[in-house]
């Protein structure tokens, strides 16, 4: 009984100090090949126009990312009068 709890430490002090991250990431930019074959792996534009050079397609935004609102000027109320 106490091997099993000690392996079950064991195993959750590897899960816990592993320094991979499992969150998910949604990059920004997709090279397009055809209708039906794409990549959506690019940070900028730059490199996904890279891949697609010399084999075709076309780069666009990764429809599944979410964008944050632009800043914009804070909002001030203006004096009446």
């Amino acid at each position: 009984m106490r091997r099993i709890f000690a392996l079950i430490a064991l195993v959750l002090a590897l899960l816990a100090t592993s320094g991979h991250s499992t969150e998910a990431r949604e990059y920004p930019w997709c090279a397009y090949h055809d209708w039906s074959t794409y990549n959506c792996g690019f940070v900028s534009f730059q490199q996904c126009l890279a891949t697609i050079s010399g084999i075709g397609g076309w780069c666009a935004r990764n429809p599944w990312t979410y964008y944050a609102p632009q800043d914009k000027a804070p909002y001030r109320k203006r004096p009446r009068g």
